[in-house]
Protein backbone atom coordinates (compact mmCIF):
# COMPACT_ATOMS: atom_id res chain seq x y z
CA UNK A 1 0.00 0.00 0.00
CA UNK A 2 1.35 3.62 -1.06
CA UNK A 3 0.18 6.60 0.78
CA UNK A 4 -0.17 9.76 -1.17
CA UNK A 5 0.97 13.07 -0.01
CA UNK A 6 -2.60 14.02 1.53
CA UNK A 7 -2.28 10.56 3.63
CA UNK A 8 0.81 11.82 5.22
CA UNK A 9 0.06 14.85 6.27
CA UNK A 10 -3.09 13.24 7.74
CA UNK A 11 -0.97 10.76 9.78
CA UNK A 12 1.26 13.80 10.56
CA UNK A 13 -1.55 15.43 12.80
CA UNK A 14 -2.40 11.86 14.42
CA UNK A 15 2.05 11.88 15.14
CA UNK A 16 1.47 15.49 16.98
CA UNK A 17 -1.40 14.02 19.39
CA UNK A 18 -4.26 15.39 17.56
CA UNK A 19 -7.86 14.16 16.65
CA UNK A 20 -8.39 13.43 12.83
CA UNK A 21 -11.71 13.35 11.04
CA UNK A 22 -12.65 9.92 10.78
CA UNK A 23 -13.33 10.70 6.75
CA UNK A 24 -9.76 11.99 6.21
CA UNK A 25 -8.37 8.25 5.75
CA UNK A 26 -8.39 6.02 3.32
CA UNK A 27 -10.16 2.74 3.78
CA UNK A 28 -7.29 0.74 4.01
CA UNK A 29 -4.83 2.60 6.21
CA UNK A 30 -7.89 3.38 8.57
CA UNK A 31 -8.75 -0.63 8.57
CA UNK A 32 -5.26 -1.17 9.49
CA UNK A 33 -4.83 1.02 12.27
CA UNK A 34 -7.64 -0.06 13.73
CA UNK A 35 -7.11 -3.61 13.20
CA UNK A 36 -3.49 -3.09 15.31
CA UNK A 37 -4.92 -1.08 18.14
CA UNK A 38 -3.26 2.27 17.20
CA UNK A 39 -6.22 4.27 17.32
CA UNK A 40 -8.94 5.34 19.34
CA UNK A 41 -12.29 6.21 17.54
CA UNK A 42 -14.03 8.77 19.02
CA UNK A 43 -18.51 9.55 17.88
CA UNK A 44 -19.43 13.05 18.07
CA UNK A 45 -23.19 12.59 16.97
CA UNK A 46 -23.11 11.33 13.25
CA UNK A 47 -18.86 13.02 13.25
CA UNK A 48 -16.18 10.35 13.85
CA UNK A 49 -12.71 11.40 14.93
CA UNK A 50 -9.60 9.27 15.68
CA UNK A 51 -6.94 9.47 17.86
CA UNK A 52 -3.31 8.07 18.43
CA UNK A 53 -3.47 5.69 21.42
CA UNK A 54 0.55 6.11 21.83
CA UNK A 55 2.23 8.59 19.38
CA UNK A 56 5.51 6.58 20.15
CA UNK A 57 3.93 2.75 18.86
CA UNK A 58 2.00 4.61 15.93
CA UNK A 59 5.52 6.18 14.80
CA UNK A 60 7.39 3.06 14.60
CA UNK A 61 4.50 0.96 13.29
CA UNK A 62 4.53 3.89 10.25
CA UNK A 63 8.32 3.31 9.88
CA UNK A 64 8.03 -0.22 9.46
CA UNK A 65 5.19 -0.64 7.15
CA UNK A 66 5.07 1.52 4.96
CA UNK A 67 8.73 2.28 2.94
CA UNK A 68 8.01 5.95 1.89
CA UNK A 69 8.14 6.59 5.59
CA UNK A 70 11.18 5.18 6.82
CA UNK A 71 13.73 7.94 8.43
CA UNK A 72 10.99 10.33 7.29
CA UNK A 73 11.24 13.64 8.60
CA UNK A 74 7.84 14.27 10.50
CA UNK A 75 8.81 17.91 11.77
CA UNK A 76 10.64 19.45 8.48
CA UNK A 77 13.70 19.27 9.80
CA UNK A 78 17.18 18.00 8.67
CA UNK A 79 18.72 15.60 11.52
CA UNK A 80 20.56 12.72 10.50
CA UNK A 81 19.20 8.97 11.53
CA UNK A 82 21.26 8.61 14.24
CA UNK A 83 20.66 11.59 16.11
CA UNK A 84 20.23 11.41 19.63
CA UNK A 85 17.45 13.13 21.98
CA UNK A 86 21.09 14.55 23.95
CA UNK A 87 22.32 15.59 20.54
CA UNK A 88 19.40 17.67 19.59
CA UNK A 89 19.45 19.52 23.00
CA UNK A 90 23.19 19.85 22.55
CA UNK A 91 22.52 21.30 18.65
CA UNK A 92 19.06 23.38 19.19
CA UNK A 93 18.55 23.51 22.88
CA UNK A 94 15.12 21.67 22.43
CA UNK A 95 15.36 17.60 22.35
CA UNK A 96 11.96 17.42 21.09
CA UNK A 97 12.83 19.50 17.44
CA UNK A 98 12.29 16.53 16.38
CA UNK A 99 10.44 12.55 17.13
CA UNK A 100 13.55 10.48 17.65
CA UNK A 101 13.88 6.52 18.88
CA UNK A 102 14.66 7.12 22.62
CA UNK A 103 13.78 3.84 23.84
CA UNK A 104 14.40 1.19 21.17
CA UNK A 105 14.18 -2.18 22.13
CA UNK A 106 11.43 -4.88 23.44
CA UNK A 107 10.01 -6.75 26.38
CA UNK A 108 10.49 -10.12 27.59
CA UNK A 109 8.99 -12.09 30.61
CA UNK A 110 9.70 -15.53 31.81
CA UNK A 111 8.57 -17.84 34.02
CA UNK A 112 11.94 -19.12 35.79
CA UNK A 113 15.22 -17.45 35.83
CA UNK A 114 17.11 -17.51 32.45
CA UNK A 115 20.75 -16.27 32.72
CA UNK A 116 21.42 -14.15 30.00
CA UNK A 117 24.11 -11.08 28.62
CA UNK A 118 23.98 -7.65 27.99
CA UNK A 119 27.65 -7.25 26.27
CA UNK A 120 30.08 -8.72 28.91
CA UNK A 121 27.66 -8.10 31.60
CA UNK A 122 25.44 -11.22 33.00
CA UNK A 123 22.45 -10.52 33.85
CA UNK A 124 19.22 -12.94 35.43
CA UNK A 125 15.89 -12.57 33.88
CA UNK A 126 13.07 -13.23 36.56
CA UNK A 127 10.49 -10.68 36.48
CA UNK A 128 7.99 -11.01 39.08
CA UNK A 129 4.92 -11.87 38.98
CA UNK A 130 2.85 -8.38 37.43
CA UNK A 131 5.93 -7.25 36.16
CA UNK A 132 8.28 -7.53 32.77
CA UNK A 133 11.93 -6.59 32.01
CA UNK A 134 12.26 -4.14 29.05
CA UNK A 135 15.43 -4.91 26.59
CA UNK A 136 16.96 -1.63 25.19
CA UNK A 137 20.83 -2.64 24.41
CA UNK A 138 18.81 -5.58 22.19
CA UNK A 139 21.80 -5.78 19.98
CA UNK A 140 24.07 -7.07 22.76
CA UNK A 141 21.26 -9.14 24.75
CA UNK A 142 22.26 -12.86 24.55
CA UNK A 143 20.13 -16.02 25.41
CA UNK A 144 21.19 -19.80 26.00
CA UNK A 145 21.47 -21.46 22.38
CA UNK A 146 18.50 -23.90 23.69
CA UNK A 147 15.75 -21.66 25.37
CA UNK A 148 12.60 -20.95 23.46
CA UNK A 149 11.12 -18.11 22.56
CA UNK A 150 7.55 -17.48 22.91
CA UNK A 151 6.23 -14.30 20.93
CA UNK A 152 2.99 -13.19 22.49
CA UNK A 153 0.96 -10.34 20.06
CA UNK A 154 -1.24 -9.02 22.71
CA UNK A 155 0.20 -7.23 25.70
CA UNK A 156 -2.90 -9.12 27.65
CA UNK A 157 -1.62 -12.37 27.60
CA UNK A 158 2.17 -11.24 27.90
CA UNK A 159 0.92 -9.56 30.83
CA UNK A 160 -0.47 -12.98 32.83
CA UNK A 161 1.97 -15.44 30.85
CA UNK A 162 1.87 -17.17 34.62
CA UNK A 163 -1.96 -17.75 33.98
CA UNK A 164 -1.54 -19.79 30.54
CA UNK A 165 1.38 -21.69 31.94
CA UNK A 166 -0.95 -24.57 31.16
CA UNK A 167 -0.61 -24.22 27.19
CA UNK A 168 3.07 -24.21 26.92
CA UNK A 169 6.33 -27.10 27.19
CA UNK A 170 7.13 -27.81 29.93
CA UNK A 171 10.43 -29.60 29.06
CA UNK A 172 12.43 -25.94 28.03
CA UNK A 173 13.19 -22.95 29.72
CA UNK A 174 11.37 -20.21 28.27
CA UNK A 175 11.60 -16.27 27.13
CA UNK A 176 8.22 -14.77 26.16
CA UNK A 177 8.94 -11.43 24.14
CA UNK A 178 6.16 -9.14 23.21
CA UNK A 179 5.04 -7.99 19.76
CA UNK A 180 5.13 -4.66 20.84
CA UNK A 181 6.20 -2.02 20.31
CA UNK A 182 6.32 -3.29 16.85
CA UNK A 183 9.53 -1.39 16.04
CA UNK A 184 11.59 -4.20 13.97
CA UNK A 185 14.17 -4.42 16.57
CA UNK A 186 12.54 -7.92 18.03
CA UNK A 187 12.80 -9.60 14.35
CA UNK A 188 16.05 -8.45 13.93
CA UNK A 189 17.20 -9.88 17.08
CA UNK A 190 15.39 -13.15 16.71
CA UNK A 191 17.22 -13.18 13.04
CA UNK A 192 20.63 -13.02 14.86
CA UNK A 193 19.94 -15.93 17.20
CA UNK A 194 19.79 -19.65 16.18
CA UNK A 195 16.95 -20.20 18.94
CA UNK A 196 13.68 -21.61 18.38
CA UNK A 197 10.94 -19.37 17.66
CA UNK A 198 6.97 -20.47 18.80
CA UNK A 199 3.98 -17.70 17.78
CA UNK A 200 1.19 -17.04 20.20
CA UNK A 201 -1.28 -14.73 18.69
CA UNK A 202 -4.98 -14.73 17.92
CA UNK A 203 -6.35 -18.06 15.95
CA UNK A 204 -7.75 -16.18 13.01
CA UNK A 205 -7.34 -15.21 9.58
CA UNK A 206 -5.02 -12.11 10.70
CA UNK A 207 -3.19 -14.11 13.45
CA UNK A 208 -1.87 -16.25 10.45
CA UNK A 209 -1.29 -13.51 8.39
CA UNK A 210 0.77 -11.58 11.29
CA UNK A 211 3.06 -14.99 11.64
CA UNK A 212 3.70 -15.39 8.04
CA UNK A 213 4.80 -11.68 7.54
CA UNK A 214 6.53 -10.51 10.14
CA UNK A 215 7.92 -13.98 11.62
CA UNK A 216 8.02 -16.87 9.23
CA UNK A 217 9.32 -15.02 5.82
CA UNK A 218 12.34 -14.23 8.17
CA UNK A 219 12.78 -17.23 10.24
CA UNK A 220 11.08 -20.33 8.45
CA UNK A 221 11.47 -23.63 9.95
CA UNK A 222 12.72 -22.22 12.96
CA UNK A 223 9.19 -20.30 13.75
CA UNK A 224 6.28 -22.23 14.45
CA UNK A 225 2.38 -21.41 15.45
CA UNK A 226 0.98 -22.20 18.82
CA UNK A 227 -2.36 -24.37 18.26
CA UNK A 228 -3.57 -25.72 21.65
CA UNK A 229 -5.23 -29.52 21.07
CA UNK A 230 -8.61 -28.41 22.12
CA UNK A 231 -8.62 -25.12 19.22
CA UNK A 232 -11.83 -26.80 17.29
CA UNK A 233 -13.92 -26.99 20.57
CA UNK A 234 -13.22 -22.85 21.00
CA UNK A 235 -13.35 -22.04 17.45
CA UNK A 236 -16.74 -23.55 17.57
CA UNK A 237 -17.97 -20.92 20.27
CA UNK A 238 -15.83 -18.33 19.17
CA UNK A 239 -17.01 -14.80 16.92
CA UNK A 240 -18.94 -15.17 13.57
CA UNK A 241 -18.78 -11.06 12.99
CA UNK A 242 -14.58 -10.65 13.78
CA UNK A 243 -14.56 -13.53 10.68
CA UNK A 244 -16.21 -11.81 8.49
CA UNK A 245 -14.96 -8.32 9.63
CA UNK A 246 -11.67 -9.88 8.62
CA UNK A 247 -12.45 -11.82 5.52
CA UNK A 248 -12.91 -8.83 3.01
CA UNK A 249 -9.69 -7.85 3.26
CA UNK A 250 -8.24 -11.78 3.76
CA UNK A 251 -10.35 -13.77 1.29
CA UNK A 252 -7.88 -14.22 -0.47
CA UNK A 253 -4.67 -14.94 2.26
CA UNK A 254 -3.88 -18.83 2.08
CA UNK A 255 -1.23 -19.89 4.71
CA UNK A 256 2.07 -20.82 2.54
CA UNK A 257 3.59 -22.44 5.77
CA UNK A 258 1.36 -25.86 5.64
CA UNK A 259 2.04 -26.62 9.48
CA UNK A 260 -0.98 -23.80 9.51
CA UNK A 261 -3.69 -25.34 7.11
CA UNK A 262 -5.41 -27.50 10.31
CA UNK A 263 -5.93 -24.39 11.44
CA UNK A 264 -6.96 -22.56 8.53
CA UNK A 265 -9.26 -25.36 7.79
CA UNK A 266 -11.05 -25.13 11.41
CA UNK A 267 -11.43 -21.25 10.58
CA UNK A 268 -13.32 -21.44 7.26
CA UNK A 269 -15.01 -24.28 7.86
CA UNK A 270 -16.75 -22.87 10.92
CA UNK A 271 -16.60 -18.92 9.67
CA UNK A 272 -15.42 -17.97 13.31
CA UNK A 273 -12.33 -17.46 14.86
CA UNK A 274 -11.02 -17.11 18.66
CA UNK A 275 -9.07 -14.48 20.39
CA UNK A 276 -6.25 -15.59 22.60
CA UNK A 277 -7.28 -13.63 25.26
CA UNK A 278 -9.56 -16.61 25.66
CA UNK A 279 -7.14 -18.66 27.07
CA UNK A 280 -5.93 -16.54 29.91
CA UNK A 281 -6.64 -18.67 33.15
CA UNK A 282 -9.05 -20.49 31.46
CA UNK A 283 -7.49 -24.32 31.72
Amino acid sequence: MSLSATQISHLKTLLQGKPLAWSALNDSVRKTLVSEELVTIQSHGSYKTVCAVSIEVLRQFLEQHFEELRGFDWNGEEFPATTTRAGLAVHSGNSKTRVIRSCPGFMVNSFSPIPAHIGAEEILISPVAGSMLFIADWELFSIPKDVLIIGIENMENFRNIRKQKYLFPTDSQILFVARYPQNGDLIRWLKSIPNPYLHFGDFDLAGMHIFETEFYIHLRERSSFLIPEDIEIRIQKGSAERYNSQYERLKQYIPSDKRLLPLYNLIQKYHRCYDQEGYIGNE
